[in-house]
């Protein structure tokens, strides 16, 4: 178990941007657009053995020819005036077989990722995931952040079209971050390295379908943008984004008239606590979310 590096770039005190797939894939799809549209170089890896089973098997002439794992893989970019490192997990570890990663692997590898951040010097680190809101899809998303420090707050305020997740579930000021974005935020703040996460809102009603929503991942990238003082081409999400919104309005179509007519309140709300009244009860919720369920499965089923 380990890191293998190809290279080892001379970066000056790089910010490393970092994700794994999660709800609606919208910090990997922000991260690697990121990436991609910065022709980062890739230069390293962690190793899958310990982490993962092979998702599929390369076979030649009736043998066994290769294992191929998910990858987890380091990129670097040196830029003008700002060296970026990125690191794109194309599946979370996780002991228990859920998407999400949690237990021994999850700390691991949340450490190895630290470790590649820290020989490198690395001065910050932002994640990026999936907030569930009460939106309707026809809405922008918003973006909630989470810092791993108080000096953190006041800058994170002055991102575009951010909230502080604490504003938003205001319970004490508890919330919850899934997976390896939120662990690798409390890790990275106990190693003495700045983090902050960064999460695109989805519509709650959209959250169990496999169906990708870049149109959060757009608004993640914009905030992304702004706080690394870097110009990204975030047009070439635009043709997904049309797909995407397509795929949702015809699934949308085959709602039920009173669930559709529960869910285009939301069109028109605008909220700072989930705690004032809403236009949907918790019932409503647990009831539409049943209601979705058993629409997908259905549809799945016919498909």
């Amino acid at each position: 178990m380990g890191i293998r590096l190809h290279k080892e770039p001379d970066l000056v005190k790089p910010v490393m941007i970092a994700s794994w797939p999660g709800i609606g894939n919208i910090g990997i799809i922000a991260v690697d657009t990121l990436r991609t549209t910065m022709e980062a170089e890739e230069f390293g890896e962690i190793e899958p053995w310990d982490f993962f089973y092979p998702k599929r098997v390369l076979i030649k002439k009736g043998e066994l020819k290769e294992l191929e794992f998910p990858y987890s893989k380091f990129y670097f970019k040196k830029a003008l005036g700002k060296d970026l490192l990125f690191f794109v997990g194309e599946e979370q570890p996780s002991d228990g077989g859920r998407a999400y990663a949690e237990g021994r692997k999850a700390y691991q590898i949340a450490n190895l990722v630290l470790d590649v951040a820290q020989k490198f010097g690395c001065r910050r680190i932002y994640t990026s995931g999936a907030a569930v809101a009460p939106i309707h899809h026809a809405v922008k998303s918003k973006v909630w952040a989470v810092p791993n420090a108080e000096h953190l707050i006041s800058e994170v305020k002055n991102y575009p079209n951010t909230i502080l997740m604490s504003d938003i579930e205001s319970r004490e000021g508890q919330g919850n971050i899934t997976g390896l974005n939120g662990l690798l935020l409390g890790i990275a703040g106990r190693r003495g390295i700045e983090a902050i996460c960064v999460m695109g809102e989805i519509p709650i009603y959209l959250q169990g379908l496999p169906i990708p929503y870049p149109k959060a991942s757009r608004v993640v990238l914009e905030v992304l943008s702004a706080a690394l003082g870097i110009r990204i081409e975030i047009e070439k999400l635009n043709g997904f984004i049309d797909h995407s919104e397509k795929e949702i309005e015809r699934l949308y179509d085959k709602f039920p008239p009173e669930i559709k007519e529960q869910l285009d309140k939301l069109k028109h709300v605008s909220y700072s606590k989930p705690t004032e009244p809403g236009p949907i009860t918790e019932d409503d919720k647990k009831r539409i979310l049943e209601d979705i369920d058993k629409l997908f499965r259905k549809e799945t089923k016919e498909d």
